[in-house]
């Protein structure tokens, strides 16, 4: 009895030990990281017996000489490699085969150096991590490493700035009559007076030739000569910014060819969209629940001039916009009838453009043109009315319109004033608005306005 009673603690500790050694064994295990097709070399600290894998479509695990084991990553994924000694000792490794982005990480360094960008793989996946100037980089650093793998995971931040940048757009929608403009031989664009630095053709129309615009302004324009041709091949557009396009379009507007419909300015965050309507809505019913239930509604329509742009300052100091404006009017004589109601069509002319250009270029989106008939009929009371001789006493008038919209923009790059920046000098052209203003304006103002007085009686 005393023997077996020994004899059970014996076995028991026994393989309480053995219980021990494994657990330890499996608590040492070491870590490694390959990537997929490349091999390692792993010294291992006394002579090999055998070497398993869990995996062997992940891991390739073979022993080179007593005391090296060579490693290759066959496949994307995790495996579990055991090697024991010529005493039985047991080591054991948890391998992970991830993907190899060497290339990666040089292709980002070479494209972007002023950026701190780390890329990491963990097994089919590819987290970029760091700090990145601005969201451009940010997303073309996403667009490499979709390359190497379909999961990224961007954990870049982009550095702020104490005040973002901000794009002012000044933008001109104008209506170009087509017929008037023919009579004076003149279209708005340029084809060969050199300040077109980019330009889309279609070659639909001939280009013909104007003289003397400066006459029509009274000086010389600055970027045009005495004579240049001008044509509407254009379609897209832009100048130089030493252009002045402003006193161009007032010489048009002098010869009513050319009718100014808004001249909106718009502010948008750089990235962000920003959006102008000047128009107005219209009332269209809707029938509910089929034509037989007879259940009505109204629903309102938006029709005017509508602009909608996104823009992006990019890191060559450019702005990349993303365009689209739309002019849209009331057409009653497509209009349809409904329980009495007339409900009228829309004429709409839209247009949606990509473009980038520096700082204060203009570029214009044109080529909208809209084309209409009309005929006008006047009669002689009574006698215009005769079955056989009214036709003498009437008079039919046909009348040919034919416009284009065109779209001048020009961006500008503004930052907002931070609470420690200098405020610039405010001038008020009356009092009233001087009394509207905060004191420390009010006795800047007054301040200017003696200051502007005493040196008005010195003179005198």
């Amino acid at each position: 009895m005393t023997r077996q009673s020994l004899h059970i603690p014996i076995a028991f500790s026994a393989a309480l030990v053995a219980l021990g050694a494994g657990m330890c064994a499996a608590q040492s295990a070491e870590d490694l990281r390959l990537t997929v097709g490349k091999s390692v070399v792993i010294d291992y600290p006394s002579d090999v017996r055998q070497i398993s894998t869990s995996n062997p479509e992940i891991l390739d695990a073979s022993p080179v000489t007593t005391r090296e084991i060579l490693l290759h990553g066959k496949g994307l994924g995790a495996a579990t490699m055991v090697v024991w000694n010529k005493t039985g000792q047991r080591t054991f490794y948890n391998v992970t085969v991830e993907l190899n982005i060497d290339p990666l990480r040089r292709i980002l360094h070479e494209t972007f150096p002023n950026d701190d960008i780390q890329p990491r793989s963990s097994r089919d996946s590819i987290s970029l991590n760091g700090r990145v100037s601005n969201k451009e980089v940010a997303d073309r650093a996403v667009l490499l490493a979709a390359a190497f793998s379909k999961t990224v995971v961007n954990n870049l931040q982009v550095a702020g700035t104490p005040m973002e940048k901000q794009i002012l757009l000044r933008v001109k929608f104008a209506e170009l009559d087509r017929q008037a403009a023919q009579q004076y031989g003149v279209n708005l664009f340029s084809t060969g007076a050199g300040n077109t630095p980019a330009r889309i053709t279609t070659g639909q129309f001939s280009a013909p030739s104007i003289s003397q615009v400066n006459s029509a302004i009274g000086a010389p324009t600055k970027g045009f000569a005495s004579s240049f041709s001008v044509g509407d091949a254009l379609n897209l557009f832009a100048f130089r910014p030493d252009l002045n396009l402003g006193a161009f379009i007032k010489a048009l507007q002098s010869k009513d060819v050319l009718q100014i419909l808004a001249e909106p300015n718009l502010v948008a965050t750089n990235g962000q969209e920003a959006y102008f309507l000047v128009g107005g809505e219209f009332p269209v019913p809707v029938l509910q629940g089929g034509a037989n239930s007879g259940a009505v509604t109204v629903q309102f329509r938006e029709f005017g001039i509508r602009l909608i742009f996104t823009p992006q300052v990019t890191e060559n100091k450019t702005i990349k916009m993303h365009l689209r404006q739309e002019v849209s009017t009331l057409d009653l004589a497509n209009g349809v009838q409904l329980n009495g109601f007339t409900i009228p069509a829309l004429s709409t002319r839209r247009a949606e453009t990509n473009v980038e250009l520096g700082e204060g270029q203009s570029f214009i989106v044109a080529g909208l043109v809209d084309n209409r008939e009309t005929d006008q009929f006047s009669k002689i009371p009574v006698l215009g009315s005769l079955p056989i001789f009214g036709s003498l006493f009437k008079t039919k008038d046909e009348r040919k319109t034919s416009t284009e919209l065109v779209v001048m923009v020009t961006p500008e790059v503004t930052t907002p004033l931070g609470p420690n920046d200098p405020k610039p000098s405010v001038y008020f052209p009356n009092d009233f608005l001087v009394r509207l203003q905060p004191k420390d304006v009010q006795n800047n103002a007054a301040k200017d306005m003696k200051s502007g007085t005493k040196a008005g009686k010195k003179k005198n």
